[in-house]
């Protein structure tokens, strides 16, 4: 899924020099993606000698473009053309932890 181009997103609250001359309301959006078997026996291997789980990596950032691309389709949907005070939240969900969930929100505006 791809954002939207015509959206801004960014985490501050405002963006110098262009004042929100509309509030839109809130926006969020969640993308959960399960990890595979694969990816937790070699995250295991990854804990054990220590260093970077690149195939985690690779899923976590799937799941934030994902969960960004929808959310800018949400504030699309209320006329809004950009999302300020973005926050993203990670978490590990399900019976053994086995998802990935990447939890957006923002503010909705017009500039």
């Amino acid at each position: 899924m791809a954002r939207a181009p015509d959206i801004l997103i960014v985490t501050t609250d405002f963006i110098e020099g262009r004042p929100a001359r509309q509030h839109m309301g809130m926006v969020s959006a969640q993308a959960i993606l399960g990890a595979n078997v694969v990816l937790d026996l070699m995250a295991a291997i990854r804990d054990f000698f220590g260093g970077r789980s690149k195939g985690y990596e690779r899923v976590l950032a799937r799941a934030r473009e994902d969960a960004l691309a929808a959310l800018a389709k949400e504030a699309e949907a209320m006329g809004a053309n950009a999302v300020l005070g973005v926050d993203l939240d990670y978490h590990a969900i399900g019976p053994n932890g086995q998802m990935l969930m990447v939890a957006v929100n923002g503010s909705a505006v017009v500039i």
